[in-house]
């Protein structure tokens, strides 16, 4: 199935120079944003609080839930079923307040505001900074083994400048991602960190294809000059990549839009990542190539 009925001849690489300043001006962007704000905005996860496990009588309906902490002035909190679907596990911001305080406080008020009797408080702890920074140094692990893999599996199967090329292009998506979180203030935590994973995974798939048309292309027009047989390949692949960004991209803002509160940021890192990724198997990743084999950055045809 073809996006374009015929094969178009758009001049990717001549405007190579003009996407690394647009994509040097997002990176900055971000990189100031998370420098004037002090950080990012760490959910509960990474940055510590307060975790109550309540056990109802019947299945709450999680977005009541929701709301009935909205109510309560206890800033933000995660919410999830722990075990049964009517057992559930509530995280919120630190308090100055006692345990059983914190506790009552949260049942008390659900009671209230969702009509119901007989919440039992199970468990309140702490989770205090030290499991976060141990989570956050466990996230970014995850992260720059993600990356180590990657080197390593296109190294084998292409050329390392490929792979060099395909590192440089997902740290490109990263880092642009993570400056939108901080541009809107949105709550970074572990199910966003899966988000990441997922778009590290989807950028390299992209890129992959990208490559894998043009080292075809290389062997099969090995006097064609690189600056072309990279055009080509991308010219090639477009329709494909147009279809599989455009179907995902339906998958992801329903996602979004409906999937709940809970998958918010997971949704919304697919969602600008995929459009940074897409970007980014065309330019970033297609450019390093090149780059690599004039060692200038002309970007002119050989």
């Amino acid at each position: 199935m073809e996006f374009f009925k015929q094969r178009t001849t758009i001049d990717f690489m001549g405007r190579a120079r003009l996407a690394l300043i647009f994509s040097g001006a997002l990176i900055l962007i971000g990189i100031l944003s998370v420098a004037f704000r002090g950080g990012l905005k760490y959910g509960i996860d990474f940055a510590g609080g307060t975790l109550v496990q309540l056990k109802f009588k019947e299945p709450p309906s999680l977005d009541h839930v929701r709301d009935g902490l909205k109510n309560l002035g206890l800033g933000d909190s995660a919410i999830q079923e722990f075990g049964s679907r009517s057992e559930i596990l509530i995280r919120v911001q630190k308090s100055e307040e006692k345990l059983e305080d914190v506790g009552s406080r949260i049942k008390n008020g659900l009671e209230q505001a969702l009509v119901v009797k007989d919440i039992v408080v199970d468990r309140v702890e702490i989770v205090g900074p030290k499991v976060g920074k141990d989570l956050r140094m466990k996230a970014l692990l995850s992260i720059f083994y993600s990356l180590i893999g990657i080197l390593i599996y296109i190294a084998w199967r292409f050329e390392l400048r490929y792979a060099v090329g395909a590192i440089i292009a997902t740290v490109h998506d990263v880092i642009i991602t993570l400056g939108a979180f901080s541009l809107l203030n949105m709550e970074f935590d572990l199910v966003v960190v899966a988000g990441f994973l997922t778009l590290i995974g989807y950028s390299l798939n992209d890129t992959i294809v990208v490559y894998d048309r043009v080292r075809e292309n290389v062997r099969r027009e090995s006097k064609t000059p690189l600056f072309d047989v990279i055009n080509a390949s991308v010219n090639q692949t477009l329709s494909r990549t147009i279809l599989t960004s455009g179907c995902t991209l339906l998958v992801v803002i329903a996602l979004y839009f409906f999937g709940g509160e809970i998958i918010h940021g997971f949704a919304f890192s697919l969602l600008v990542g995929i459009f940074v990724g897409t970007y980014s198997s065309i330019f970033i990743a297609s450019v390093c190539v090149l780059f690599w084999e004039n060692k200038s950055l002309s970007f002119k045809r050989a």
